[in-house]
């Protein structure tokens, strides 16, 4: 079997879906993944926080990334597996643990949280689980999430490492060190916006892809954007670019994947709109709110 690497385009970050008893609904989980690679995205990844991944035990976990691998391997797609934690030691364990699912061309693990290492513990604790990862690792840094910011040398150092192929950049906005980081990417490492609300500016600035939960919703309207902007459509990305933004915005209303779920759920592809506590259900306002907009985009 070959592989599929590239983590260039759209990766849609899946969610869970539940059943009315609360179990995973596998065959829809497979449908969506289907859907979205029909719709134009390059891969999808199994686990993120999209996939309230915290909220699943170790069975469900094996479950969702077993639909997922099986689709990418039929479909000859770009598989990424959420992993990882703040403790290195159970992180390296949770990779070595991936060997499982030969599809996947990386494995998406968090800057350490809480802790709140230095950026050169940060930098150490990547370059050991590098060094050992049975797969290439793509560097999620959300400091809003794990309240431990990196700057642009940081984030420069961290793609220099043999074995990182790749940073979701989720800062929750443009500052200098993306601008930074931009003006010096390391080879060989792509960039992947992971704030859907700035995913336009971020292709503007050379920004390889994105992972991105509201791509669930008008998938093909992302993927045209993507192709856009690498294409130098600089008009008609800007145009669709401010229109996707309000669609993510209204995604993100509450907690992600609230809202999404809520979207799918009236649109008949997932049997609930239920998440796991400590999340509660979106708003119907909210959800209606997605709506209206995903049809004016066609989506």
């Amino acid at each position: 079997m070959t592989r599929h690497t590239s983590l260039h385009g759209v990766h849609v970050p899946l969610v869970t879906p539940f059943t009315a008893k609360g179990h995973i609904a596998e065959d829809s989980l497979e449908e969506l993944a289907h859907a979205v690679l029909d719709a134009g995205a390059t891969g999808i990844t199994a686990l993120g926080t999209t996939a309230e991944a915290a909220t699943l035990d170790r069975a469900e976990r094996t479950a969702v990334v077993d639909v997922c691998a099986q689709v990418c391997r039929e479909r000859d797609a770009a598989l990424m597996i959420g992993a990882g934690s703040n403790d290195t030691r159970a992180s390296e364990r949770a990779l070595s643990e991936l060997t499982r699912w030969p599809e996947a061309a990386a494995a998406l693990v968090p800057v350490p949280g809480f802790t709140r290492p230095s950026q050169a513990g940060v930098l150490a604790h990547f370059a050991h689980l590098a060094a050992g990862s049975p797969l290439p690792l793509v560097v999620y840094h959300v400091p809003y999430r794990t309240a431990r910011p990196l700057e642009a040398p940081a984030l420069r150092a961290l793609g220099h490492l043999p074995g990182v192929r790749g940073i979701k950049l989720a800062q929750g906005g443009i500052d200098q060190d993306t601008v930074d980081l931009f003006g010096e990417l390391p080879p060989d490492c792509a960039v992947l916006a992971g704030d859907d609300l700035f995913l336009s500016p971020l292709l503007a600035l050379g920004a390889a892809g994105g992972v991105l939960a509201s791509a669930h919703m008008a998938t093909s309207r992302f993927a045209e954007l993507a192709a856009a902007w690498h294409q130098g459509d600089v008009s008609g990305a800007r145009n669709l670019g401010h229109a996707l933004a309000r669609l993510s915005a209204a995604a993100f209303r509450e907690p992600n994947p609230t809202v999404i779920k809520g979207v799918l759920h009236a649109q008949g592809r997932i049997p609930t709109p239920d998440v796991r506590l400590p999340l509660l259900p979106a708003r119907h306002d909210y959800v209606d709110e997605a709506l209206k907009l995903l049809a004016e985009l066609g989506g």
